[in-house]
């Protein structure tokens, strides 16, 4: 399987899952997608990031976006799991868990990296269109731990960018103001953005985010 890049499909798979067997593709529906890795069951970053997602759900339902994680282990390593992961973290898993023994999926998307270890999958991110292309990919070292805000925040901005003639600058968040594209003329922000605008230079011109 040849290494994926952003904007490729997501490859479709079946898989069992904690919540029942399902066909990718068809799971997302019109929805985006967060997939992410685990190297194993049990282990101590992780279980705090999958609380982490779980207290975060609503903000991804807010967000019209599926979230769905990934471990090696059996069915019944995260069920066991997860009564921890509820435990520990004060919190309700409502999301389900990948289990990919045979290690089909973790392939698929290029999740075993044999430099770090042969036989478990490193901690990937993919954030998933509604369009099912891959528009983020993020890989952590097993000692650090996923920033869910920050992948929030990428959201946020790939749905903005996607309707909107835009792009958002560094560390922006919600609410903020944005970039113009190079690619629309001073002409055009008039009709297009009618709160007006900002020009630095003339490659750098800022407007009150679109949708706000």
């Amino acid at each position: 399987m040849a290494t994926l890049r952003l904007g490729d499909i997501a490859p479709d798979f079946e898989a069992e899952t904690t919540l029942g067997k399902i066909h990718f593709h068809e799971w997302l529906g019109e929805s985006w997608g967060v997939l992410f890795s685990h190297p194993a069951d049990f282990t101590p970053v992780c279980t705090t990031e999958l609380g982490t997602v779980a207290n975060y759900y609503p903000e991804f339902v807010k967000r019209n976006t599926k979230v769905i994680a990934l471990s090696v282990d059996d069915l019944e390593s995260h069920l066991e799991w997860i009564n921890d992961i509820n435990e520990t973290q004060n919190t309700t898993v409502n999301f389900p868990i990948i289990a990919d023994e045979d290690k089909k999926v973790s392939i698929l998307y290029d999740m075993i990296h044999p430099n770090a270890n042969d036989k478990f999958t490193v901690r990937s991110v993919f954030i998933i269109g509604s369009d099912k292309k891959i528009k983020l990919i993020l890989t952590y070292p097993a000692s650090t731990g996923r920033n869910f805000d920050e992948i929030l925040r990428v959201i946020d901005s790939l749905q903005l960018t996607a309707n909107y003639s835009v792009a958002t600058p560094a560390n922006w968040k919600d609410g903020q103001d944005v970039v113009i594209s190079p690619a629309v003329p001073d002409s055009d922000i008039p009709e297009k953005f009618p709160q007006g605008f900002k020009k630095i230079k003339y490659y750098l011109r800022m407007t009150p985010q679109p949708n706000k």
